[in-house]
C-alpha cells in the first residue's frame, strides 16, 4: 500500500494548516513508501534551500521507518548510526521528517517539513502525519 494522490493532498492541507496557525512558511514534501515523491508544496515565502531539506526530511523517515530527529539521536559522534547522513544521497537527521502509518499499522509513505526552527518542522509534520493516521510503527516486521 502507497500513500495515494488524495492522501499527500489531505496531508499537506493539513500542514499548511499548522503553519498557518504557528505564523510560519514551510515547504512540505510527501514520499510513498519508496521513497519516492508523491506530492510537494512550497508555501510563498518559504526559504529555496528548505525544499531540498523536506523532500530528504521525507526519504530519511521511510528509509528507516523512524522520525529523523531519533536518527539524529543516534548519529551524533560515538553513536551507533554516526555518519549514516552520508548514506543514500544525503540524509537529514534532525527534526521534521516522519513516517506515515495507516490504520493497519503499515508505513505507506512520510513526509518531510523544513523552514522553521527543527521543533515547528516537526509540530507541522504531525499535523501533516497525523492527517493520514500515525507515525507510530508496530514491531517489526512493518515493511510492505
Amino acid at each position: 500500500m502507497h500513500v495515494t494522490i488524495k492522501d499527500a493532498e489531505a496531508a499537506i492541507k493539513k500542514a499548511i494548516e499548522k503553519a498557518k496557525a504557528i505564523d510560519t512558511y514551510m515547504c512540505v514534501a510527501i514520499v510513498d513508501s519508496g521513497a519516492d515523491l508523491k506530492a510537494f508544496y512550497r508555501m510563498d515565502d518559504a526559504w529555496v534551500g528548505s525544499i531540498d531539506i523536506a523532500i530528504k526530511k521525507a526519504k530519511t523517515a521511510v528509509f528507516f521507518g523512524m522520525p529523523t530527529g531519533a536518527i539524529g539521536g543516534l548519529s551524533q559522534p560515538g553513536g551507533p548510526l554516526y555518519g549514516i547522513e552520508h548514506s543514500n544521497g544525503g540524509l537529514i537527521t534532525f527534526p521534521g521528517g516522519l513516517p506515515i502509518v495507516d490504520k493497519d499499522g503499515v508505513m505507506i509513505g512520510a513526509i518531510g517539513v523544513s523552514g522553521s526552527s527543527v521543533d515547528n518542522d516537526h509540530t507541522v509534520a504531525t499535523a501533516g502525519a497525523e492527517a493520514l493516521g500515525s507515525t507510530e510503527l508496530p514491531a517489526h516486521p512493518w515493511r510492505t
